[in-house]
């Protein structure tokens, strides 16, 4: 059966449904068998292996690949290039990998029995990869069975370093139900430590979500790291594939979920080679719509001296984003109260400027003239032609911001007031 006729099977199957001790090693295969293990030849043709502990056993899977693996736009080995480049990075970031080796990286996903929260919904198969200095390891965990996650969890927690881990949504989806299940057997496993920092998914938000029609992994893998699966097992059908495997547990049934997974996670590597590229890379990238969101979102981590180098950058190419770079390097000046420079973007936002800009401006120069520069006169200036600008976008869009008004007049007769004194 083909992997198509496979899965046109299984979506049927799907539209069917209505729902879908003390802590001690364990033991491969070759060491101790305690418990029988179903088709146990074909599982170590597919580079698997039982893992015994405390009665029980879960499988574990190994690939090796080559530093050279082309995966998308990027070989796997290029991460130990980025990760080089981060010990030497002049600001941090939370991406950031300084401090780490470059194994200490665990790139992490999990496979679910259902999206929802709670203790209905199973963990069934952990994948991570670590890149080391000669090759690329993807280890998954696998559950063979529901009363097997003793064992499961016994496996995965004696090796993950969780305080590195790098995941796509992982804070908000994996990790909790990592905890969720692990509270369920916590006196018979390791302890469950907290979370690490490396979450992809809100880098990318941050940088596509006005770019991309949707930040699903599966999305930015075809649109930015230019990755195509081919016969891949859809995400959704990987639970009711499990549900299959329960009842006649061959490998052939739930291995198409193993190769997504593994797929999964040697992206995490590549998009985490893209992102930090991004970063690294800002004042050199091309597109002027991601530069001028790497700049906003170092601004926003207080890194203000890189962030104003990347906004320079982006107002040199004079495209639409260059007006937003001026202006978010004005308030930088005005944070900094450098208001020279800050007048002078502002007076060119308000020269040459949309009517927005020339809104958004005229306002901060009536503030700069009136509080920092002590010119009564100036403010009013600006204050009575935003005023009389604001009232000529009222008429031509119909509508009143009755708030944004009462602050105009305001201003307007504090000045009036400093000019009749």
């Amino acid at each position: 059966m083909s992997m198509k006729q496979k899965l046109a099977r299984w979506k049927e199957q799907l539209a069917s449904r209505a729902s879908v001790q003390e802590e001690r090693p364990g033991v491969l295969f070759e060491e101790q068998q305690e418990k029988e293990v179903p088709f146990l030849d074909e599982w170590q043709k597919k580079h698997v292996q039982p893992f015994f502990f405390d009665g029980d056993y879960c499988l574990i899977r190994e690939v090796v690949y080559p530093l050279d693996y082309q995966h998308g736009r990027y070989r796997l080995g290029e991460f130990h290039h980025i990760h080089a480049r981060w010990q030497d990075a002049s600001f941090t970031h939370p991406l950031s990998s300084k401090g780490h080796e470059a194994s200490d990286l665990f790139f992490f996903d999990t496979e679910t029995t259902g999206l929802s929260g709670g203790t209905g919904h199973v963990i069934f198969l952990l994948g991570h990869a670590r890149v080391y200095e000669d090759r690329v390891v993807v280890r998954q965990h696998f559950l063979p069975h529901p009363g097997a996650e003793v064992a499961l969890y016994q496996s995965f927690l004696s090796e993950v370093d969780y305080t590195t881990l790098v995941t796509y949504n992982g804070k908000a989806f994996d990790w909790p139900k990592v905890k969720t299940r692990h509270t369920l057997i916590r006196d018979a496993v390791p302890k469950l430590p907290g979370f690490g920092h490396f979450d992809l998914y809100h880098a990318s938000r941050r940088m596509w979500k006005q770019k991309l029609e949707s930040v699903r992994l599966s999305n930015v893998e075809k649109e930015i790291l230019q990755i195509e699966r081919e016969e891949d097992v859809p995400g959704f059908l990987a639970p009711m594939m499990y549900m299959d495997f329960l009842s006649a547990p061959h490998p052939d049934r739930i291995f198409p979920v193993f190769l997504h997974n593994e797929l999964d996670v040697l992206s995490l590597i590549c998009l985490y080679i893209h992102l930090s590229k991004q970063l690294l890379e800002a004042p050199q990238l091309k597109d002027a719509f991601e530069q001028l969101e790497t700049a906003r979102w170092l601004e926003t981590l207080g890194e203000t001296n890189a962030a104003k180098n990347v906004y320079e950058r982006v107002i040199e190419k004079e495209t639409k984003e260059s007006w937003q770079a001026k202006w978010q390097l004005s308030l930088l000046y005005k944070k900094e109260k450098r208001y020279e420079k800050a007048v002078d973007i502002w007076k060119e936002l308000w020269q040459h400027g949309s009517d927005t800009w020339k809104m958004k401006a005229g306002v901060e120069l009536a503030k700069a003239y009136e509080h920092y520069f002590r010119d009564a006169y100036m403010a009013h200036h600006y204050a009575i032609n935003v005023y009389e600008r604001w009232k000529t976008l009222s008429r031509s869009y119909k509508q009143r911001n009755t708030t944004q008004e009462l602050e105009l007049i305001r201003r307007i007769e504090r000045l009036q007031r400093k000019l009749n004194h």
